[in-house]
């Protein structure tokens, strides 16, 4: 089936929109508050959608993206420096600036997920957590050279530390020298709600608090948090109940589960069905296939082995497919938003480089997300496209001779 295909908008005319958008206005405001003395340098405006730029067009170092501007005038016409573009050390300076204003730039990504929010009810109500490597941009090698006994003491990103990454693709897992983005990702949309930068040797289950804690505080419903194997631990179901969220993780092969304290409870006429969770109570509740057993059901308190969705049911294994949600937008973000690789070094610089480009990110899905829904209702019986014929009173009439 033919199906029409649109353009989309220039990149120019997408940063243009970012710009004007009640959120980002407000984060200019706030910083325009901040200058109080000296000269007044290049707008606010201007250097803010600089930072869009960079993460728009995928951009890794400020160079480029200022040469870019300067001989792109569409982007300066939208930028508001028409002929004078700003410098590199310009950016430098401006991203300094936001670093020093740390939470001026949290207030306008609550508000970017709160607009999500009110626009997608469905965003942020089912999560996928997990980590992603951020090899940094420097050298972690612990000799001088490879043949060498010489230790180095010192290294080019002093923040970075030794991880571990799993394989992917055509690369193999094993060490690596840098950071870990930690991110919980909505399964329906597809777009992060809470996400935190960390050195690499953190270990990942730490994090699941944090995240869950953001992504409350910003108004996610975090009803369900899918999370892989590495996170099978009893302090994360605990974490994960206290926020009044479920847990869905697959088990490890522990000496519990070898033995099989993890099946659900059996008798003479079978294994016993599942009949329902009581959150309140903590519990869930079996029942016997035949309801011949005295008593006929009894309640599993909810703990690692028995969460209050069974690993059995249909809805836990619905929820757990969906939890390549979260590897699926690693890819996006570092392919495609400029997220990797990284040419910043420093913790609290990489910091800003993820809040950036997943700002600008959420910033364009509530731009689209807002477009579609201010355009008229078409009406019924009319088609999409206008005719290109006249109309009959504009129609030449025939006549015959």
């Amino acid at each position: 089936m033919a199906v029409p295909k649109v353009a989309p908008d220039p990149a120019s005319a997408v940063v243009q929109n970012l710009l004007d958008s009640p959120e980002i206005r407000r984060l200019i405001a706030e910083l325009e508050a901040t200058r109080w003395t000296g000269r007044p340098g290049y707008p606010i405006r201007t250097m803010l959608g600089l930072c869009l730029v960079k993460a728009r067009y995928a951009i890794p170092t400020w160079t480029k993206t200022v040469a870019l501007v300067r001989e792109h005038w569409a982007l300066q016409r939208a930028l508001g420096c028409e002929g004078k573009p700003p410098s590199v050390y310009a950016a430098y300076r401006f991203a300094e600036k936001l670093r020093d204003n740390g939470e001026m730039v949290n207030r306008c990504i609550d508000g970017v997920v709160e607009g999500l929010r009110s626009k997608l009810p469905s965003y942020g109500t089912d999560l996928a957590i997990d980590a992603s490597d951020m090899p940094a941009y420097a050298n972690g090698q612990r000799y001088v050279s490879k043949d060498s006994e010489v230790e180095r003491n010192w290294h080019a990103d002093p923040d970075a530390s030794w991880g571990h990454r799993s394989a992917v693709s055509t690369r193999k897992g094993g060490g690596f020298f840098g950071f870990k983005l930690q991110a919980a990702v909505c399964t329906k949309t597809g777009l992060p709600v809470a996400w935190a930068v960390e050195t690499a040797k953190a270990n990942e289950s730490r994090f699941v608090a944090p995240l869950l804690d953001t992504a409350k505080r910003r108004g996610a419903l975090a009803a369900t948090a899918a999370m892989d194997r590495a996170y099978d631990i009893g302090r994360v179901y605990e974490e994960c109940a206290e926020r009044d969220c479920e847990a869905i993780v697959p088990l490890r092969q522990t000496p519990g589960v070898k033995r099989g304290d993890h099946l659900p409870p059996c008798c003479e006429h079978g294994t016993w069905k599942f009949a329902g969770s009581d959150r309140k109570r903590g519990a869930s509740k079996w029942r016997c296939p035949a309801g011949e057993c005295k008593p006929a059901s009894m309640w599993v308190a909810a703990d690692r082995l028995h969460p209050l969705v069974p690993r059995e049911t249909k809805r836990w294994k619905a929820l757990y497919r969906n939890r390549g949600a979260v590897e699926r937008e690693f890819g996006r973000l570092k392919h495609e938003w400029g997220l990797g690789p990284l040419r910043v070094r420093g913790l609290d610089r990489v910091r800003l480089h993820a809040d950036l480009t997943i700002l600008t990110k959420l910033a364009c899905a509530l731009a689209r997300s807002r477009a579609a829904t201010t355009r008229l209702p078409r009406k019924a019986g009319t088609s999409r496209i206008p005719s290109r014929r006249g109309t009959s009173a504009n129609r030449p009439v025939a006549r015959r001779e």
